[in-house]
């Protein structure tokens, strides 16, 4: 008889994208080529400078030798610096953690801030590897509804109404993922007001900072709170905004005693961030600023063009649009998402993720990750959903 398995990691779903992707390899290319709208790859890849920076480090002997727990001393400097300035706050190297992507900085917080029982409120749609992650620790993943009538932004007063005993933890990811919907200021001050009343930990996932429109002041003042450091924690990748997603790079900005406890965690899943990309990076902070900022303006672009190809398709909606998504609902009622996700992409070679992938209730909608596909090309989209039907 085959030894048992933790019983949390056997009742979490297996992986989906590669189920969406078996889906594909049905494509027998009559439309044209696949456009995979699944997965949120960067459009380009690196800039050459950071190619040629990542070569050097590679073939150095310092970068093969073990670092800081926290991260290359570069790095964290360099990083702080640009929260500062992001925020119009002042950051230090000691309340930064680099970690080895931002889904490990996920994980490294949630067994910081809570245990097997306690539970954990998730906005729905959700990010699959959230729910995934506090499912795997014993923790629930408890739905917090955003609905499509606010643009997918969740309401600190139905947060509220949820807490109970067992809630240590608010979770929000903006620029969202899967939605896109960017929250405004007013709420996430709102979800920290809440948490400051309730005395609960607010995680703000900001993977996705750097495609906010341009002209932007600053994505919220939470950081200029005297107090801030007693309850909030913020997830960054710099996977995205720099085109390196396979040198797993993120980091995590917190109080300096919450990153000298995380490090304890930090030491036993990484031991250090993988060291290649840590210089590299940190000169990229300034010294490739406008490649990364002409890299957001043709996001923005193929988000308008994401927009002008679903406008006029009877039956869809676009219900919100941001940084690198789309959420979209589909006009096939009494058909589940995946039915309807599995036949695009076999038929039409247009490859989503449904919407029943990110949590309760989303059996209407599919995610279309756009970024990654030429503005040309998403304009492809209407011939190809002409006449589709499940």
């Amino acid at each position: 008889m085959p030894a048992l398995v933790n019983p949390f990691v056997a009742a979490t779903g297996s992986p989906p994208i590669p189920e969406a992707q078996a889906w594909a390899r049905r494509y027998d290319g009559a439309h044209g080529p696949l456009l995979d709208l699944s997965q949120a790859v960067p459009g380009k890849p690196p800039h050459p400078a950071m190619l040629e920076a990542l070569s050097a480090a590679a073939g150095s002997p310092d970068a093969a030798r073990y670092g800081p727990i926290l991260g290359d001393a570069v790095l964290r400097e360099a990083y702080a610096a640009e929260m500062s300035a992001t925020y119009g706050a002042s950051l230090s190297a000691n309340e930064v953690a680099i970690t080895a992507g931002c889904n490990l900085a996920f994980v490294a917080t949630a067994m910081l801030i809570a245990q097997a029982g306690d539970a954990v409120l998730l906005p729905t749609p959700w990010y699959f590897n959230h729910q995934m992650s506090l499912a795997m620790l014993g923790i629930e993943p408890r739905p917090l509804p955003c609905h499509a009538e606010a643009g997918f932004v969740p309401d600190s007063r139905e947060a509220e109404r949820l807490i109970d005993e067992r809630t240590r933890a608010i979770v929000l990811v903006t620029p969202n993922n899967p939605t896109g919907a960017i929250y405004p200021e007013e709420v996430l001050e709102g979800f920290a007001a809440l948490c400051r009343r309730r005395d609960l930990w607010l995680i703000v996932d900001e993977t996705y900072r750097d495609f906010l429109p341009a002209g932007l002041n600053r994505p919220h003042g939470l950081f200029t709170a005297p107090d801030w450091g007693d309850n909030l924690v913020q997830l960054y990748s710099f996977s995205k905004s720099h085109g390196i997603p396979g040198h797993r790079l993120g980091a995590m900005t917190a109080g300096r005693d919450v990153i000298g406890e995380v490090a304890k965690t930090l030491d036993c899943l990484q031991i250090c961030a993988a060291r290649t990309a840590q210089r590299p990076v940190a000169e990229g902070i300034t010294g490739l600023r406008a490649w990364r900022e002409a890299n957001r303006d043709e996001i923005t672009r193929r988000a308008s063009a994401f927009r002008a190809a679903f406008a006029d398709l009877p039956g869809w909606t676009v219900g919100s649009v941001g940084a690198y998504f789309a959420y979209v609902r589909h006009p096939f009622a009494g058909r589940t998402a995946a039915q309807v996700a599995e036949r695009l992409a076999a038929e039409r070679g247009v490859l989503g993720l449904p919407g029943s992938y990110f949590g309760p209730g989303q059996e209407d909608h599919l995610r279309l990750a756009f970024a990654n596909v030429a503005a040309e090309r998403l304009a492809e989209i209407p011939t190809r959903l002409a006449s589709f039907t499940v």
